[in-house]
Order: structure tokens, then sequence, then C-alpha cells
């Protein structure tokens, strides 16, 4: 049968179920969705290739619309009404919205369905030619041919190219759970609407846009759901309920107006390496605390079940730090999950000449750091910035925003350049919020492990739905948390490929009660 006339009729189904069934329904469907990828794993993985295939930079307007228009295609084979809603300058925005009879939530889901710059030659394979391979490289996996239709799948398995995991994976894993609810005469329990972003990795710069353009689209929303992001470093199922923000600034302070001999001029000329160095560790103290002023003060307090969360998760913190080398860890070994809660002061580079063989015997004019600010629920980006910049003045320093000149450099010692960055903030919804407490009991059928987290630590620009919207905002990670994100030899693990299957029929089937 069409899929399209499947999933319309399977959508008709919903109306007459009773919302005491629905519960059990969501049973049904998991079972059902477990069912359908054990028996056309290979039919997923294939379709999967094929979009994997498709190179999906931001920036390559004519890949990314081919990507836009392969998947819009995709879902209105099953019974979505599609759109690619256009901005000028932007990818198109994937918008898509079923239907089903009798509703009274709608549900969006987000994915982005572009993905990082990729620099091939630091590839094991090219980007897009997706390979399979019998366990992780770094375990010793081997390259081997795909499945034929009723072979069996190993779950750990993985699939290495470009968005394999970030964040294509969420659209075969959807699909997926679609086609099993529908061949199982099972209909949803929500309106379900697509909202596909294309730019994300670029910055996701036209989306307010979008939001503003299209507000009719986005006005009935009861429950956002984002699809990005990985698992927990336990490897268990994670719902999350905020992001943080980010922003940050980069810095130069200056000594001399040209490079000078270190021998006839050392201990009589200012190195700019010292005084960046100093400067920057006036910023924060040995054990990781923050020493700027009020950086602490406008964090939303964590609530007792933001606590209750971090306590219960699985204490992965010890293997971490053997993961990563690391003796030690900040506020003297304080729980990774209780950190992600606190305002981050970040050094993510640092320049004063050269080093090693490049080195040479010089003063050199300048030194520069790029300082990253990653920020919780609270914290306003432009009034971090000023915190960091008040503690660079108390230190004695003159600010400026363009390189100092003659007269600026004669009146003051200590200069320092700053430039701001751009940045949002951070978002966390209330993991008490009743509308939200249907997808944790109905994601729990699914996976009864299911961890619940109160902020990952990395940014997403949630804060623009936040302000479109009164609907809570979660995210639903399927992707192992070794996957490789943002760099060379991306992957999914196949294991965690199915559970979206079964995470997303159970999303799709979820009781109506808590509204």
């Amino acid at each position: 049968m069409n899929k399209k006339i499947l999933g319309l009729a399977a959508a008709s189904l919903c109306a007459f179920i009773s919302p005491v069934m629905a519960q059990s329904q969501t049973g049904e469907a998991v079972a059902a969705a477990r069912e359908w990828r054990d028996a056309n794993g290979a039919e997923i993985l294939r379709g999967f290739a094929e979009l994997l295939a498709l190179p999906n930079d931001a920036n390559d307007t004519p890949n990314i619309r081919r990507n836009a228009e392969y998947v819009s295609s995709l879902f209105q084979e099953r019974g979505f009404e599609m759109e690619l809603l256009e901005v000028e300058g932007s990818p198109p925005l994937i918008y898509g919205l079923r239907s089903t009879p009798g509703a009274t939530r709608t549900i969006a889901i987000y994915v982005h369905y572009d993905g990082q710059p990729v620099e091939a030659a630091n590839w094991t394979h090219p980007p897009f030619e997706p390979v399979l391979y019998s366990a992780a490289m770094t375990d010793g996996g081997e390259a081997i041919a795909f499945p034929d239709d009723g072979a069996p799948i190993d779950e750990n398995w993985r699939i290495y190219a470009r968005s394999a995991s970030d964040d294509k994976a969420p659209i075969p894993a959807l699909l997926a759970a679609i086609d099993a609810l529908d061949e199982a005469g099972i209909g949803f329990s929500s309106n379900i609407k697509l909202v596909f972003d294309g730019e994300e990795e670029a910055g996701s710069g036209h989306l307010d846009d979008f939001l503003e353009n299209y507000a009719d689209k986005f006005s009935d929303i009861d429950l956002w759901l984002f699809c990005d992001g990985p698992t927990h470093q336990s490897g268990q199922p994670q719902l999350v309920f905020g992001v943080r923000g980010v922003t940050g600034l980069e810095l130069t302070v200056y000594g001399p107006n040209r490079g000078l001999h270190s021998g006839h001029y050392g201990n009589w000329a200012p190195g700019p390496g010292w005084r960046l160095a100093q400067l920057l560790a006036s910023m924060k103290d040995e054990d990781g605390k923050v020493l700027i002023k009020d950086f602490y003060k406008s964090a939303a307090p964590v609530t007792k079940a933001e606590r209750d969360a971090i306590a219960a998760a699985p204490d992965v913190d010890d293997t971490l730090r053997a993961t990563f080398g690391l003796a030690q860890t900040e506020a003297d070994n304080a729980p990774l999950g209780e950190r992600l809660l606190l305002p981050a002061l970040n050094l993510k580079g640092l320049k004063s000449a050269e080093v090693g063989a490049a080195s040479r015997n010089v003063i050199p004019p300048s030194a520069s750091a790029s300082i990253g600010l990653r920020l919780v629920k609270g914290n306003d980006p432009q009034n971090m910035q000023d915190l960091v910049e008040a503690h660079i003045t108390r230190q004695g320093y003159h600010i400026v925003r363009e390189a100092p000149d003659a007269a600026t450099r004669a009146q003051y010692p200590l200069i320092a350049r700053v430039t701001r960055n751009g940045g949002y903030p951070a978002v966390r919804s209330d993991m008490g919020d009743a509308r939200v407490t249907p997808l944790i009991e109905a994601l729990r059928i699914a996976a009864s492990d299911l961890i619940l987290t109160p902020s990952l630590g990395g940014s997403l620009p949630l804060y623009m739905f936040e302000e479109n919207s009164d609907a809570p905002i979660v995210i639903l990670p399927i992707a192992n948390y070794d996957n490789n994100q943002h760099a060379a030899d991306e992957n999914i693990r196949l294991g965690n490929l199915f559970y979206g299957v079964e995470a997303y029929a159970a999303v799709l089937t979820m009781e109506t009660s808590g509204q």
C-alpha cells in the first residue's frame, strides 16, 4: 500500500483510541518499532547511507538544497504535508505537519540537516561515502559490507560519515518509527510538526527570521522536542532539559611597538606574554573558581529536582578522568553534572610569538587569547562580557577596540584590546512541568534506564524558541557519546540509531494527560 495512504489511514484510527488506552498503546508502539527495525534493519541502513552521501555544509547552497528536497520527499511519502520555508540568504527550513484527528496536543520535532565543514584529508574514508565498521575504529573495528535484507545486524557496528550522528541520525530513526506504527495500524496521539534547520552548524543566523516570518506555523506548539546531541557518558539514554548559552572575547595585550631582541632589551621592555599570563591568572584560581567579581551572581538557583536528577545519574566522573588522563578535576573533583549548572570561563587559545623550533630570541609586540564563556540560565551574554571587561579594567588596563596608536601607547602603560564575540543565553526548562511528564513516562517504556539531565554542557540556540513560545523545550539525544562530533571520522553506533526508532515510536504515541 502507498505509504502516504497507509499513514493517513493510521492517523485516522487515533481519533477512536481512548486516552485510557494510550499508555498500553505506547508499549505496543515500542514493541512494533523493535519488530520493524529487526525485520528491516538493512533497509534502514541503506536509506541512511543514501542520505549521508549528500554533502551538507550549510554554505554549499546547491547540495544543502538537495538535502532539503530529499528529506522533505521522504516525509511527504509518509503522510506529512511538507513545505520548504524560505528566507533570503538561508538554506530552507524544512517544515512538515501530520495532523491527528482528535489530538489536543501538538509536538514540534527539531532536527538540523546540515553538518560541520570537513577536511577530507583528516578522514580515514571520504566523509560523504558512508562506511560500515564492525566496531569503533579505536577498538579495532574493520570496514565491512552493508548487510543484505534479513541478515543479522550487530548493534556495535558503526557507520562512519559526516553527520552520521550530528545530526542526520534522527531522520532515519523517525522514518522507521513512522513506518513501524503505520504498518501496525497504531495511530499518533499528537499532531506532529517537523522543524528541520539547514544552518545550525553555521550558527542558525536566520532561524529567528523564520520563527518571526512564519509565526503562525509555530503558535500552537505544546512541546518542543530537540533531537540532537549525545546520550549520557554512561551510555544510557537521557532526556535533557536545557543547554548552556555561549559567548566570548578576543583579548590582546601589548608590549613594544615592534619585536625587540630579548638579549638587548629583556629585563627592561615588558613582555606581553607575561602580562597576558598574569592577567588570565587573575581571572581563575588553581581549583577552577572564577575570580571575576559577580561572575556567579546572576546564575539561576539549582532546583531540588535538578539536584535530585544529578544525584540519581550514574557516576561517570572517575571513568572520564581515567579516559581523559586527568588525575584531578576542578573544584576538588566536584561532579560534572553540578559544574554544568555554573557559568564557565574557558581559555580557548593563546598566542605570543612562536615556540619550539620556530621560537626566536625576541620580545614580541603583543600577546592574544581567545576566551570562551559558557552560560547558564540567568546569565545575560552582554552582562557577562561586561563583568570580564570590568575585571580587566580593575587590573589596571585601559581597554581599546582597535590597535592602539602612538598617543594611546604613550599615555597608558597597560593596554588591552577587547573584541566581543556574539552569543546567546542558556535555556533550562522546568523538570517538573506537567506537560513533559507524559514524555518521560513514554520514554521509560522504550528505555527503563532513562536518565533525566538538567542541562547539556554544549550550546544550542534554544532561546529563540523560548522567546517565541511558552511551550517546554526538551532534548532527546540518541547518538553515542563517543561519536567524534564535529571531528574527522564522525560515526553512529547502530544500537543508538535503533534505540532512536523505539524512542520516537514512544514519542509519537505518548499519552495525553498532563496538559
